[in-house]
């Protein structure tokens, strides 16, 4: 396809290399699409004591609604009271009910992330000891159903209007003047401006069931589509239509006035469409920017700039691209595409895959941050994916750098002289002679095989065909290039997987020690009956695994103050092994605090805690807690 893009290919991967590896070398952390990065309880956490709320922190600030946390107990029943609230930025807490039983609580959880996308995920953790429930709350969020499935083809579509439209209007503009006349050009670039169009009004429609329930019903549900306007991806998506209209006007004028002014006054015309066409679109393009990945995380400010210039850059390769396919094919035979156009389109292509070459390395170090991500993240292997399909273009448009320098030295055939009368010679006769109907017929007859045989010996020429042919191959990478971008652009950054993935290792590795001290702390209030016969033990197992734990008892009267009792004694039983149950005999330290060292535990489960309190000598009494071991 271009002339100017195959010597300079090496330089394209050099500067590729050079930059990724400046830039990752020195990554700093940053997120966007919001993650869970830490929860109170932590997941999978087993607390002696009910907890009055149930925090989670994310990795960006998040927007919420009703219903967006839900906290259920062993028997499904909601057991959350009130809206989350939002103490700190990131943080958002839903208060429980009080008097809650023992067992294990599920928190699910649906949000929207700061960058437009929801999210979405469930947790365990567990009052006392776990216990066994039917509660089942799926992590699936309202985006993986057929509304999901809807709003990602939109996204698509829209994408795909904005190359069409944009970079056949610029193709036009700055390679092929003679283009505004030609009506293949006019309807690809009018389809691409409704294409556009249609696909931001569904987008909007879909936006309110999109983030929140999922359910086709909720399409047209009026009060959805009030709330998604005073979101910010709803201003992006109604300032988009606002700019189409905009849009409109620039096409009408490109063809209409812009064909029948002169060449002197088309220059100025020119000028004041690129102006203005440049405005129009880096307008578009900020309506993306403005509402996802790069409005968040890191630099912001650079990162959205940068974005609409590699949308922009998209937009004229591909979609001058598409524009010299069509014209390639159905252009007519008395405005064929000449070797200048297609120079012309070389020169702006390889400024273009500049453009994306460095705009694409600053946004992957700023979405992956790490080589690692590049392989252990779905974001980078979907961008590897984008890359090596980038690479085939490029390879493919350097095969076409023969066709088009061909095309500059052997133009096509030309029709024999005896075969150049003028076609509209008969209907001039014909009208001059009493305007005979059939002989204006025939004269259309003849002008129409005439263009024909002109279009049949325009495609002969081997040149053209092979250019014709590279072309139409670039055009079907770029179908799929412009998927994968469509996919990357709603997959989590590869930063923030890996910070989520953090943050779930650590809370896991939490859980198994015992809320992350290493310990599980038992509080077990007893009652002897006799005098003085009531207070609270507290039982700590350090490291609370399978092998040596130390043990410590506490007991404490109803004051809180260390008493002492004559004897306390403690034995575990794992109920679902037969084993137990094991006897502890600890020893007393001082005033109300007794240990044991050495405590074997053989194996991991859900340990039966038993202690035996004697407060005379006959009045006594056991009581016990579970908890998970190792």
């Amino acid at each position: 396809m271009t002339q100017t893009i195959a010597p300079r290919v090496r330089i394209l991967v050099l500067l590729l290399l050079a930059v990724t590896g400046a830039l990752l070398a020195g990554a700093a952390p940053a997120s966007a699409h919001a993650a869970l990065t830490g929860s109170d309880p932590g997941q999978g956490a087993v607390v002696d004591t009910a907890p009055t709320q149930v925090s989670l922190t994310f990795s960006e600030q998040i927007a919420v609604s009703d219903d967006a946390v839900r906290v259920l107990g062993p028997k499904g029943e909601r057991v959350d009271k009130g809206d989350p609230a939002n103490p700190s930025g990131t943080t958002y807490t839903v208060r429980l009910l009080g008097g809650l039983p023992d067992g294990t609580y599920t928190v699910a959880y649906q949000v929207v992330s700061a960058d437009s996308h929801p999210v979405a995920g469930a947790f365990t953790f567990s009052i006392g000891a776990p216990s066994e429930t039917s509660v089942s709350v799926s992590a699936q969020a309202s985006d993986d159903g057929l509304i999901g499935g809807l709003y990602g083809i939109g996204r698509y579509v829209s994408y795909a209007g904005f190359v069409v439209m944009a970079g056949g209007a610029a193709f036009v503009l700055a390679c092929w003047g003679r283009g505004s006349r030609v009506r293949a050009v006019q309807r690809l670039v009018v389809s691409g401006w409704l294409t556009l169009t249609a696909a931001t009004l569904a987008l909007l429609l879909l936006r309110g069931s999109y983030t929140t329930s999922g359910a086709v019903g909720d399409v047209f549900d009026l009060s959805l589509l009030g709330d998604v306007l005073q979101t910010k991806t709803g201003a992006a998506l109604v300032s988009r239509l606002l700019l189409l209209a905009a849009a409109a006007l620039f096409i009408a004028v490109l063809f209409g006035a812009y064909d029948k002014r002169e060449d002197e006054e088309k220059q100025d015309l020119t000028f004041g469409l690129a102006i203005g066409g440049t405005v129009v679109a880096a307008g578009l393009a900020a309506s993306w920017a403005m509402s996802e990945h790069a409005s968040q995380g890191l630099q912001p400010g650079i990162a959205m700039p940068v974005d609409v210039l590699h949308l922009l850059a998209v937009a004229a390769w591909l979609g001058g691209l598409t524009t010299l396919l069509v014209a390639l094919y159905r252009a007519p035979a008395d405005t064929p595409v000449d070797r200048d156009a297609v120079q012309r389109f070389s020169r702006l292509a390889f400024g273009s895959v500049v453009a994306l070459v460095v705009t694409g390395v600053y946004q992957s170090w700023r979405q992956l941050g790490s080589w690692s991500a590049l392989t252990d993240t779905r974001y980078g292997q979907l961008l590897l994916a984008k890359i090596g399909l980038v690479v085939v273009m490029v390879a493919v448009a350097s095969l076409s750098r023969r066709w088009t320098a061909r095309l500059a030295e052997a133009p096509a055939p030309a029709a024999p002289e005896e075969e150049k009368q003028p076609a509209g010679t008969g209907k001039a006769t014909g009208a001059e002679k009493g305007g005979d109907a059939r002989a204006a017929q025939l004269a259309r007859q003849r002008a129409a095989m005439e263009s024909a045989r002109q279009k049949r010996l325009r495609d002969a020429d081997p040149n053209r065909l092979g250019l014709r042919r590279s072309v139409l191959a670039e055009a079907g990478i770029a179908v799929v290039l412009l998927a994968v971008t469509t996919v990357l652009t709603q997959t989590e950054p590869g930063r923030t997987e890996q910070e989520a993935r953090a943050a779930a290792s650590a809370s896991s590795s939490s859980a198994s020690t015992g809320q992350g001290t290493g310990a599980v702390t038992l509080n077990m209030p007893y009652d002897t009956g006799g005098e003085n016969g009531k207070g609270v033990v507290t039982v700590d197992l350090d490291p609370a695994r399978v092998g040596d734990n130390d043990l410590h008892l506490y007991v404490e009267g109803p004051d809180g103050q260390a008493v002492d009792i004559p004897e306390v004694k403690v034995a575990l039983t794992l109920s679902a092994k037969d084993i137990g149950p094991l006897p502890v005999v600890p020893d007393r330290i001082t005033t109300g605090h007794w240990s044991a060292s050495g405590v074997q535990i053989p194996m991991t489960g859900d340990w039966k805690i038993e202690v035996t309190v004697r407060t005379s000598d006959i009045d006594q009494v056991t009581v016990s807690k579970n908890a998970q071991i190792g």
